[in-house]
């Protein structure tokens, strides 16, 4: 009798036992109820899940970010041997074994290798082919053995990766074969036609009209094609001391931009500091940066250890090295000779033209290749051996 309540006679009563407050079991009872699982265990399995899902929201994120990164470095219109190295550094990154993957690009007789390539038995690759009939693959080999997942040792998203990596790969090349045929067609088709014009003079006033008008207009069309990687991003790396040095109160930004107002460039690159490794690391993980600066100043080790990791991380990032005078110049180029991590070096005397000086270089050496090509820019070539006149 529980609560005044008696039971029928021949019912049979359910029996409720709390064997401990950690764990809690219900009992079977004479009606036939599933038996329960232990709470305690039934956290275990979700904890297991929770951690299972967590890691492959990760790995996701990862693929996700090497295909952004990808897109992002063909925007910037490198040159097309330039591209392609930057896009196989990217891939290691993106697999489950990031410190033991390497990869291949191989396209028209060249090869894009990522640091330390080796051709292993635990590798898959994927095969393009453009329009103008030039084959090429991209390869992923793991250098030791892993456990077996669903093509070897590799996910089925990790298939699903490489097949988009080859068609955005793919497209990138017949965009360019693609603007070479059309280059050439269009020359053809002006040579026929000023020949047919010569042959045949009768031509109406309107069709001279509209003839000046397209020619005009093609003139205003090569100019927007002029110059298409701009730096938007840059991330500078100093200590809290020598970036005050630099702001000078807010005046850093204004000497930038009176820059940019004098040879009429509307498109400023924003500046984003830090001071120390962590912050940098966080930051170019989640943004892109188009220059990483490192500030030098009385700690001349530090920064080269940062440029180190920095460029085995995101080795596709150019790294210049700031100065604070000419008199460091000699010493630091005596002890860290040819170092590879290092892409320039600059000198800071106070003159904020050093940062246009630096976005400058990096555009102009992308650029040039295009604005020669289109719009048959000519070239000046300064040979300039000592750091301080940059």
């Amino acid at each position: 009798m529980v609560n005044g309540f008696r039971p029928k006679q021949g019912t049979p009563s359910v029996h409720t036992f709390c064997a401990s407050v950690k764990s809690i079991i219900f009992t079977t009872s004479l009606y036939g109820l599933p038996k329960q699982v232990p709470m305690e265990e039934e956290f275990i399995r979700s904890g297991d899940e929770i951690r299972r899902l967590i890691y492959e929201r990760k790995e996701r994120l990862k693929e996700l970010a090497c295909i952004n990164a990808s897109t992002q470095v063909i925007r910037e219109n490198k040159r097309m041997d330039e591209t392609l190295q930057q896009i196989v550094l990217l891939l290691p990154p993106a697999w489950q074994y990031p410190e033991h993957t390497v990869a291949r690009i191989v396209f028209n007789g060249k090869e894009f290798c990522s640091p330390r390539f080796s051709e292993t038995q635990w590798g898959f690759a994927q095969s393009f082919e453009t329009i103008g009939n030039k084959k090429g693959r991209i390869e992923v080999f793991y250098l030791k053995r892993f456990r077996e997942e669903d093509e070897g040792p590799f996910l089925k998203e990790e298939r699903q990766l490489l097949d988009n990596l080859a068609s955005i790969i793919a497209n990138y090349l017949n965009s360019i074969e693609a603007r070479e045929i059309l280059r050439q067609s269009l020359g053809k088709e002006n040579i026929q036609s000023e020949i047919s014009e010569f042959q045949t003079p009768a031509i109406s006033s309107r069709q001279l009209l509209q003839k000046f008008l397209n020619k005009q207009n093609a003139n205003r069309d090569i100019f927007h094609d002029l110059m298409p990687y701009k730096v938007r991003e840059i991330l500078l790396v100093a200590t809290l001391y020598d970036a005050f040095s630099i702001e000078k109160e807010g005046r850093f930004s204004e000497h930038i931009l009176g820059e940019y107002h004098q040879l009429n460039l509307t498109s400023m690159p924003r500046v984003t500091g830090v001071s120390t490794y962590e912050e940098a690391i966080e930051l170019l993980r989640n943004r892109h940066f188009d220059i990483v600066i490192l500030m030098i100043g009385g700690d001349k080790r530090s920064p080269v250890e940062l440029s180190r990791k920095v460029k085995q991380e995101f080795p596709y990032i150019p790294i210049y090295v700031l100065l604070n005078n000419n008199r460091d110049v000699p010493a630091f180029k005596n002890i860290y000779k040819g170092l590879a991590t290092i892409d320039k070096l600059f000198v800071w005397n106070g003159d904020s033209k050093v940062f246009f000086a630096m976005v400058k270089l990096l555009e102009d050496k992308v650029n040039a290749e295009n604005d020669t090509q289109v719009g048959l820019v000519q070239v000046i070539l300064l040979v300039e051996d000592s750091e301080q006149y940059y």
